[in-house]
């Protein structure tokens, strides 16, 4: 085995690999190429060790979709889960008070949820609603509430 600077020519490609990925993982926004470095990491390992190019290049993918496997739910989870929403998402579920009758057929209503009035339309193509009637938001499309009416 030559135990040289890095044992060998590869070794010293593979760690490229390794630093040009943690470069773009350091750069880009949520985690995207971190599996990939493991990957060429043990790759440069394994050429080191002096491997054969073909076990380097499954030690890459080995070590890349295994980590990826097992850490990508987790990371989702943590780095994507603090999306905190924005004023508008947090009516969804929320319960609302018309203020002005509803009628889906003349285009007409709205309703006051969190202090905020907002054009409204119900869930059902042909709905109505009188003044002072409390409903829950469904969804909103465009800047108007889809409200429906409360189950018991």
């Amino acid at each position: 085995m030559n135990f040289g600077i890095l044992g060998s020519g590869m070794a010293v490609l593979w760690l490229a690999a390794t630093v040009v990925l943690l470069i773009v993982e350091g750069l880009a926004p949520g985690l995207v190429s971190i599996w990939f470095a493991l990957g060429a990491l043990a790759a440069m390992i394994s050429a080191m060790l002096g491997a054969p190019l073909w076990l380097q290049i499954v030690w890459f993918f080995l070590i890349s979709i295994v980590t990826l496997l097992l850490t990508r739910p987790l990371a989702k989870k943590y780095v994507n889960g603090r999306a905190v929403p924005t004023n508008a998402d947090m009516v969804i579920g929320k319960d609302c008070v018309v203020t002005e009758a509803i009628d889906n057929v003349l285009g007409t209503g709205t309703v006051s949820v969190g202090g905020k009035t907002w054009t409204a339309r119900m869930a059902a193509a042909d709905g109505k609603a009188p003044k002072g009637v409390v409903l829950r938001v469904l969804r909103i499309e465009g800047v108007k509430l889809i409200v429906e009416e409360k189950e018991p």
